[in-house]
């Protein structure tokens, strides 16, 4: 359907270019002719004397007529080839603000296929170049912020450290502190740099055959500490699954789904982690018990930095989650949520095999 109606413009834009074309020269003809007939009828020229060629004067009508009638077709060629030229003209000049850095300007084409389509793929254009600008405002705004304030916090602690009326207990506090602010940027800068290495790739290369139940094991065993102080169990079901692909880029989904689930939690709650077969491929699923999520943060769960309100109650950057959904999409799957406030949510991701 697609090809036909992109064969279909091709010939509509072909037809109407040489129907213009001729219709200049029809009327270009049709001007010569009326011309030669007055002319003619007026007794100025007579149509024979073309075949006469003993004197130049009797040819020098027929010659002005000419010209004219070519000067009459180059100036209604100019006249229409404005008319024709102007929906390039728009684009043009909708490019130059573009380049100028004007991201909300848009362009309406009508009357011809091919201009229609270049005008909704400019206008697509834009828009994306103007949720690009807005996400790089966006990260700018939010990496200076989240980098600054641990910082500072980090930078104030010290300080204090060096001041030696200070009990052993306040101490550790202070330790404790600079330690989980230093870990906090170090997630953070590791987040930005798997989210900046992830969005700059179209394929996932380097794949091979290894068994995709021991590598969630271990992203498991590698979040103890994490579900251990919140007193979470952790029930695991999961079939022996050969899997073909990247082992770095599917271990950052399962340990981004795990350690969502973990930092959502209630304090003792129970996680389970399902891995099946099903249709040609792998059905992974991380179940947790805790806050839930609102229609709302569901909706824009996987955008980049989104944080929902829910969110504030626990340590996190909003990259997570994207960076899950991004390897997901490079690996060709499908990941999705089910949750409801106050009873947990669910990630199911589907990978083929």
């Amino acid at each position: 359907m697609s090809r036909l109606r992109t064969l279909k413009n091709r010939w509509g834009l072909t037809m109407r270019l040489t129907f213009f074309v001729f219709a200049v020269m029809i009327g270009s003809f049709i001007s010569a002719g009326m011309i030669v007939i007055t002319l003619h009828r007026s007794g100025i020229m007579s149509l024979y004397t073309i075949y006469e060629i003993d004197t130049l004067r009797r040819w020098l009508p027929l010659l002005m007529t000419i010209l004219f009638c070519l000067l009459l077709g180059i100036a209604i060629s100019v006249f229409f080839s404005k008319t024709a030229l102007n929906p390039i003209r728009k684009i043009i000049v909708a490019i130059h603000k573009v380049a100028g850095g004007d991201f909300n300007v848009q362009v309406d084409l009508k009357g011809i296929g091919e201009l229609e389509e270049l005008s909704e793929s400019f206008n697509t254009m834009t828009r994306e170049l103007s949720s690009i600008e807005t996400l790089r405002s966006d990260f700018v705004n939010y990496f200076s912020h989240e980098f600054k304030t641990p910082i500072v916090s980090m930078c104030g602690f010290a300080k204090l450290l060096k001041n030696g009326n200070l009990s052993d207990e306040e101490r550790r506090e202070y330790l404790d502190i600079i330690i989980a602010e230093s870990e906090r940027l170090t997630e953070l800068s590791t987040n930005v740099l798997n989210m900046s290495k992830y969005e700059n790739i179209l394929i996932i290369h380097d794949k091979c055959l290894f068994r995709l139940d021991e590598q969630i094991r271990r992203a498991i065993l590698l979040l103890e500490p994490k579900w251990s102080r919140k007193g979470l169990s952790v029930d695991v079901e999961m079939d022996e699954i050969a899997y073909n692909g990247n082992e770095d880029s599917t271990q950052q989904i399962w340990i981004n789904l795990l350690d969502n689930a973990v930092k959502y939690s209630y304090q003792g709650g129970l996680i389970t982690v399902c891995l099946v077969s099903a249709n040609g491929g792998v059905r992974f699923s991380v179940q947790d018990e805790g806050i839930g999520m609102d229609e709302q943060t569901k909706a824009q769960i996987f955008n980049k930095f989104y944080q929902g309100k829910t969110s504030n109650k626990v340590s996190g950057n909003g990259l997570g989650l994207s960076i899950a959904k991004r390897i997901t999409d490079l690996c060709g799957g499908v990941i999705e949520v089910q949750s409801e406030l106050g009873k947990g949510s669910r990630f199911t991701v589907f990978l083929p095999n």
